[in-house]
């Protein structure tokens, strides 16, 4: 019998705590041993993260158990982006190594997947919580500690209006690995048709829009994992918030609109994401990176610029067309 689930982890010198996942991933997949595979890349460690594969490859004998490792370090996308290529399973769930997950999450993951067929996506509600305070930390437009402020338990409704209402409230919610759990086929799609999305820090947003666009969408209602914010390896980067905010949005904004997105909804992400940029990013890149910074920064302008005015053509012609509805309905009304 074919597996449906692929559980595969990303990582890099981080041994102990892939250890730890892997400790967690062996209590939480009894009962699933037959739904189930495990992939773990390895991005070319030089810790003995391969010692702690090997053990629990043993460990878990019983199960499908993969492992690659990268000839070099190719960078967090690009090793999460092999996972997603290799998968042969219906469905791929990728989860950080250090994310706290909780044991029900994959008893709940295989029954909603075995449940609804046509399912293209999942996210897993999570809350969030401040690496060095310990303090609760969730979306300022969301309220309560739960990044997804609807659920979709049935997957009733339209896949493209609930990713987009996710997406236009927490760009942070529908790019947290851990939380999504991507239809293979759909996902692979996706990257034949972006081949840069390697290359995007927010590429995750794209598939998960694609994925969303092409079958039925689940988010859940109860909260199943927690993202511990303030350790995420874009924040190691140099230029990681120059480029996120004022380049890899704009992307991948750009790419769900090739990809049935309406215009009007991509617009106004554009200026959502205008208005929220942060421009002591700019000026601080400006004084370190001055060309860099600027080549990033005026196309970006451009685009806002031009999204500023097609919103505005757009009330503009709707204003005029209701303005002509009232009018003949004011000619036709005879006393």
């Amino acid at each position: 019998m074919s597996k449906l689930l692929t559980i595969a982890i990303p990582t890099y010198n981080r041994a102990e705590l892939l250890d730890k996942q892997l400790a967690w991933l062996a209590q939480a997949i009894k009962g699933f041993e037959d739904d189930c595979e495990i992939l773990v890349s390895d991005n070319c460690s030089t810790d003995n993260t391969q010692e702690v594969i090997k053990k629990w490859q043993a460990v878990l004998s019983s199960i499908t158990f993969k492992s690659n490792k990268n000839y070099k370090n190719l960078g967090v996308v690009k090793n999460i982006m092999y996972c997603l290529n290799s998968t042969t399973t219906k469905y791929v769930w990728t989860i950080g190594d250090d994310d706290p997950i909780q044991d029900r999450a994959i008893a709940y993951v295989i029954n909603k997947i075995k449940q609804y067929e046509d399912l293209s996506l999942l996210f897993l509600n999570f809350s969030g919580r401040n690496q060095i305070t310990g303090e609760p930390v969730h979306p300022p437009t969301i309220v309560g500690n739960r990044w997804f402020d609807l659920d979709s338990e049935n997957g009733d409704g339209d896949g493209k209006a609930i990713f987009e209402h996710c997406f236009s409230k927490s760009v942070g919610a529908v790019i947290f690995l851990t939380a999504i759990i991507y239809r293979t086929d759909l996902v692979k799609r996706a990257l034949q048709i972006w081949q840069d999305a390697e290359n995007n820090w927010i590429s995750l947003a794209y598939l998960a829009g694609f994925c969303a666009a092409n079958g039925r969408v689940i988010v859940t209602k109860e909260t199943y994992l927690e993202c511990v914010v303030g350790v995420s390896y874009w924040q190691k980067e140099p230029k990681s918030a120059l480029l996120m905010q004022y380049k890899h949005i704009p992307e991948v904004i750009l790419k769900l609109e090739e990809n049935g997105y309406s215009k009007q909804f991509c617009r106004r992400m554009l200026l959502q994401n205008g208005k929220e940029v942060n421009f002591k990013v700019f000026l601080g890149a400006l004084r370190r990176w001055p060309m860099s910074a600027i080549k990033i920064v005026v196309p970006f302008l451009a685009l806002v610029s031009l999204s500023a005015f097609d919103v505005m053509i757009s009330k503009e012609l709707k204003l005029a067309e209701s303005s002509e509805i009232s009018s003949q309905e004011v000619r036709s009304y005879k006393p």
